[in-house]
This record gives C-alpha cells, sequence and structure tokens, in this order.
C-alpha cells in the first residue's frame, strides 16, 4: 500500500540493527500500520505482538501476522467474488463516488467494494478467512482510489490508475507454526499489560492523523453506516495525542517508563515533532542509550504533483532498559 511513513523500503535495514544486538524472542510492533516490520520478524521469535489503534490496520495485521495456517479455499474464493453481480444499492458507491458528488472511486469500483464487502460478511464465522478477505478488500480497493496517495481529499476526475476494474487480490501471508498476537489498543495502556525482548516503535511523527489521512479504509473494513460530514465525507475518528506537538513528549515518556522490555527501537524522521535531542534526553533515563540514521530517498508531489526526489534522514533511536 502507498502509506505514510511506511518503513516497507527500511525493513531490512531496521531488522539488521536490531538483529546484530539481540535475539528477538518476544518482538512488540507497537505502531504497527501496515505490519511491515512484524512481517520480516514473524518466521525468525517466538511471538510477534502486534498493535495498532486504527481498525484498517487492525485487520491488515490480523491477516499478515495473526494468519498462519493454510487456508485451503481462499483462492476459489477470491475468484468467485470477482464475478458477483454488482449492487447499486449500497453505502461506498452511494456515499464515496459519482451518486454523492464525491470522487474517491469510479462508480463501477464503488459497486464492487460494496458488493464483494457484504458477501465477506457472510463469512465472520471462519476468523482467520473473514480477515484474510478483509485484508484482501482493503489492500485491492486502495489501489484504484482516486486519491493522492491518502483519503483526505479525492480528485476532481477519475485517474488512470483508478478508472481500471478493481480486482480483489489475495493479501498473500507467511505461514508459521509459531502463534502471534494481533491487537487494536491505545499504545499507552497497551504497553502496561505486555512485555518482552524487543519493543519496536514507529509512532506518528507529526500532526497529520492516520485516523483522518485513511478514514475511507476504515469505513470499508467497518462497514456501519454513519453520517459522513462535509465535502469529504469524513468520519470521527480518533485523534492520537502523538500527532500533537503539546503532549507528544509527555506519551512518549509515559510509555519508555512503563515498557516492560529489554530492548527499545525508536523510529523516527528528522522532520517529527520531537527533536533527535528531546528523544534523547527521554530514553537516556531509562538506560544505555544510541543512535544510528540512514539516508535515503522518498519522494513527493510538488504544488504541480511532479514527483520529485527527496533526501531524509530515517532515525533508529535505540535503548537498553536498565
Amino acid at each position: 500500500m502507498n502509506y505514510i511513513g511506511s518503513k516497507y523500503k527500511l525493513s531490512n535495514w531496521i531488522k539488521e540493527e536490531i538483529t546484530k544486538r539481540i535475539k528477538p524472542e518476544i518482538f512488540c510492533d507497537l505502531f504497527a500500520g501496515t505490519g511491515i516490520i512484524g512481517r520480516v520478524f514473524k518466521k525468525d521469535v517466538k511471538k510477534v505482538i502486534s498493535n495498532d489503534i486504527e481498525y484498517y490496520a487492525y485487520v491488515l495485521n490480523r491477516n499478515y501476522i495473526g494468519n498462519h495456517k493454510n487456508l485451503k479455499e481462499k483462492l476459489e474464493i477470491i475468484e468467485y467474488m470477482n464475478n458477483l453481480p454488482l449492487r447499486d444499492d449500497s453505502f461506498i458507491y452511494n456515499t464515496y463516488c459519482s451518486p454523492a458528488g464525491r470522487l474517491y472511486f469510479s462508480d463501477e469500483n464503488g459497486k464492487k467494494i460494496d458488493t464483494i464487502r457484504m458477501e465477506i460478511e457472510k463469512f465472520k464465522d471462519d476468523e482467520d478467512l473473514y480477515y484474510f478477505l478483509l485484508a484482501s478488500l482493503i489492500e485491492s480497493a486502495d489501489k484504484v482510489a482516486n486519491t493522492a496517495s491518502v483519503y483526505g481529499a479525492f480528485l476532481k476526475k477519475i485517474k488512470k490508475s483508478a478508472a481500471k476494474p478493481l480486482v480483489l487480490e489475495p493479501a498473500v501471508y507467511e505461514e508459521n507454526d509459531n502463534e502471534h498476537v494481533v491487537i487494536q489498543k491505545e499504545a499507552n495502556e497497551l504497553i502496561r499489560e505486555i512485555s518482552g525482548n524487543v519493543l519496536y516503535l514507529d509512532p506518528p511523527y507529526n500532526s497529520r492523523q492516520y485516523g483522518a489521512n485513511y478514514h475511507l479504509l476504515n469505513t470499508i473494513a467497518e462497514y456501519k453506516e454513519f453520517e459522513p460530514k462535509g465535502k469529504t465525507g469524513l468520519r470521527e475518528y480518533y485523534k492520537s495525542p502523538w500527532c500533537q506537538k503539546g503532549k507528544v513528549k509527555e506519551v512518549f515518556e509515559d510509555l519508555i517508563k512503563n515498557a516492560d522490555f529489554e530492548w527499545v527501537f525508536l523510529s523516527y524522521n528528522n522532520e517529527g515533532l520531537m527533536s533527535e535531542e528531546e528523544i534523547r534526553k527521554i530514553m537516556s533515563k531509562y538506560g544505555k542509550y544510541e543512535l544510528v540514521k540512514k539516508e535515503y530517498q522518498r519522494f513527493k508531489a510538488d504544488s504541480k504533483r511532479e514527483h520529485k526526489a527527496d533526501k531524509t534522514y530515517e532515525y533508529l533511536h535505540i535503548l537498553r532498559k536498565y
């Protein structure tokens, strides 16, 4: 997925920095997002604890981390769902497509999302299969979304990639012999209930709220009607203190103080709400601190919507707790 702050390109570097210091056994990914880091450790540890407050992220991780056995009929069900007759009497089409004056999806793709999402609900008794299908739909819908990348707004005209017909593609997960835990909880609450030897933190680093930027993925995942607000059809969403300059240092120190983990690794961007010095000061209170960083290129749109390379640094703050 095209996801803000995704660690996909940095995952091998992060894993290398962690494993040369400690052999992870119980590995917690506390702000999991799409679960990239948890996935690279899934086969190598006794247990991954994967957590995110957003429901769409819980769905993705419940599939990629939580599923570990072969679901024999999953591909046949995917094919069946791709060939269902489309409905036009449902929520996404009537709320986020042309009938509502919102162009988050083409009309055909809006109908297909509705059709498949309602069919998925019939599989709710089989939890593993249900979340596999739901994760598959979220990712497949995201590929044909008519947005600049996030769901804060839609484009005025259907772009080329959004005009392509949605094809439900399987969200294939790795099978393994370990059973992992996937949770949807506020991080500072959960940290008081868990323990392990490696805690990985990748919290929001700026003021952009994930609940607003990915509201439509939560809507597809939950599929409960509500009264959308404004031109963009926003829903009520969780407002994280990690995205608020006045609160972030307080919640960060609270989390570090209460972490019952031997090692803590924090991914943070050099453009974040907390400075390198502020992070060092807080973490150094609780153990031996070090910092490693990596330069990499990201791509962002300028005012003319042309994509250009932009160099930035990823900081990995490391703490061995006393």
